[in-house]
């Protein structure tokens, strides 16, 4: 190989480089995302910041999800998971920074760094799942008119008189 053949080839690569994030070349903008509960074939609802559905099913499922909501915006979705039967649950799932977003600091420079990832999506990573893990409904703890009961904790002199004789001594 001649010097200008290496020497042509060098710089290529280089601008290469210096054009393309390192978060880019190394990582991407949407992940495959598991879904998972405690149940199992529990319904799911997956909503973006803005509130709307943007995925349904049931668990165990694995969907893809964008890393970005924009530029330099890291996405937010809130997963909800629904069963007959159990309370319902809505748990967060939040994009956090990849780490080779840094590797721009090496390999991609400021152009990786404030526009190509940022602009891709690829500065951020999604979690690789989420889980809901559902409670059962207690099925007695509602009364009539479907408002459950609350606990009201009181000492003996704040008992009526007329309640007392319904007391009961427990041992």
């Amino acid at each position: 190989m001649n010097k200008k053949s290496l020497l042509f080839k060098s710089i290529a690569v280089s601008i290469a480089i210096s054009v393309a994030g390192c978060a880019s070349i190394i990582g991407k903008s949407s992940y495959p995302v598991a879904i998972k509960s405690t149940p199992d074939g529990t319904h799911f609802v997956i909503k973006n910041h803005t509130g709307d559905a943007i995925h349904t099913g049931e668990t165990p499922a694995t969907v893809t999800l964008n890393s970005s909501k924009g530029y330099f915006k890291k996405a937010e979705y809130t997963v909800t998971f629904t069963k007959e039967g159990f309370k319902e649950q809505t748990v967060p799932l939040t994009a956090s920074l990849d780490g080779w977003y840094f590797g721009n600091i090496l390999l991609g420079g400021l152009i990786g760094m404030l526009i190509v990832d940022p602009a891709t999506g690829a500065m951020w990573k999604l979690p690789n799942d989420v889980g809901g893990n559902l409670a059962h409904q207690d099925a007695t703890a509602k009364l009539e008119n479907g408002i459950a009961p609350e606990l009201q904790v009181v000492t003996l002199d704040q008992i009526p008189d007329a309640m007392k004789s319904q007391l009961i001594e427990l041992h």
